[in-house]
């Protein structure tokens, strides 16, 4: 995509620890709102529920209804060590791959769950089996799988804040994030407008927390992530694209499920569409989004939408205005 090689060093910034937020603010919508506007490359703050005087009627707000599930379970070794494990697919024959910790963990061992009442047989340094006869009812006793980055042990609260209130489809380890800001009642409002409001799936993968390895950025391999485009809402999107009016994605999940659409014409499967600087976009005029980790994929992305300077120059002023960042922090829209 870029006539020259991108090295991932370009893609680096500093963010002070505090601001990291552990906690969402409450109501949602009450969070800060950065407003980036490309062309003229000004940048300019508010609040989350102010994103109505940017919306115009015949625009359509593109929205991942993924479903987080409680996929971090803790358990103990048959000899009373604790274990940690994080469920990331399921294949058909109802195992699970997994992450573990500690690693140090041995094929065929059995880590109990649930006071000894559900068991599971390591079948692999990263696959597991469970003694159920519904491998899914796993979930139910599983916990919120918050970001590494939030220090904290999970909490009641988490269960509803780390979901978007218009989450129905189960299948995501990680919420759509750019979704937490949105109440029920600035959905509304958004629909009195004039704004139609569309509904796409994207089940966010572990992924969206690995760390790219590699130096050179083309060289990086996304994990894939299972999306649909339900035929009504393809035919939404492309009435909308076709009249001219904006697309305007809320996260970066959508902006890959849109594009991988438009790209390979594909509106269900698994993706592992890499956006990177050089990419156009073919369906997205503008995108919700919240701050990213630097380095990673989800920053990249950004960036090949509103041109790495022009981003460096918009996390550079959040950073100085003491914006909240990541997964239970502020906003932007870029436009």
């Amino acid at each position: 995509m870029s006539k020259y090689p991108l090295k991932l060093s370009e893609f680096d910034y500093d963010l002070p620890k505090e601001l990291i937020a552990q906690y969402p603010v409450s109501p949602r919508h009450s969070c800060r709102l950065l407003v980036l506007e490309r062309k003229s490359a000004k940048i300019k703050h508010y609040k989350f529920s102010d994103i109505t005087e940017f919306l115009h009627p015949g625009d359509i707000l593109v929205l991942n209804d993924t479903s987080v599930l409680s996929c971090r379970l803790i358990g103990h070794r048959i000899t009373g060590g604790k274990v940690e494990v994080f469920l990331l697919r399921r294949n058909e024959a109802g195992e699970f791959n997994t992450l573990i910790r500690p690693s140090r963990l041995k094929t065929g061992e059995e880590i109990v769950f649930n006071n000894g009442k559900i068991r599971g047989k390591l079948l692999s340094r990263n696959s597991i089996v469970f003694n159920l006869k519904n491998p899914d009812h796993i979930y139910q006793y599983g916990e919120v799988p918050l970001p590494p980055y939030l220090k904290r042990d999970t909490q009641i609260s988490d269960v509803s804040d780390y979901q978007t209130v218009y989450a129905k489809r189960p299948g995501a380890v990680a919420s759509p994030t750019a979704g937490l800001h949105f109440t029920e009642g600035l959905l509304s409002e958004i629909a009195r407008q004039g704004i139609k409001l569309s509904f796409i799936t994207l089940h966010t993968g572990y992924g969206t927390f690995r760390k790219i390895r590699c130096q050179e950025i083309e060289e990086h391999k996304m994990e894939e992530e299972y999306f649909v485009l339900s035929p009504g809402a393809l035919k939404e999107i492309n009435e909308k694209k076709d009249k001219g009016n904006r697309v305007i994605a809320v996260g970066t999940t959508v902006s890959r499920a849109l594009e991988t659409y438009a790209t390979l014409g594909r509106q269900e499967g698994y993706t592992n569409l890499f956006i990177y600087p050089g990419y156009k976009f073919k369906m997205v005029d503008c995108l919700v989004t919240n701050f990213h980790l630097p380095r990673s994929s989800l920053f990249l992305l950004v960036c090949a939408f509103a041109g790495k300077d022009l981003m460096m120059q918009a996390y550079n002023e959040a950073i100085k205005k003491s914006y909240r960042f990541y997964s239970y922090g502020d906003a932007m829209l870029i436009i």
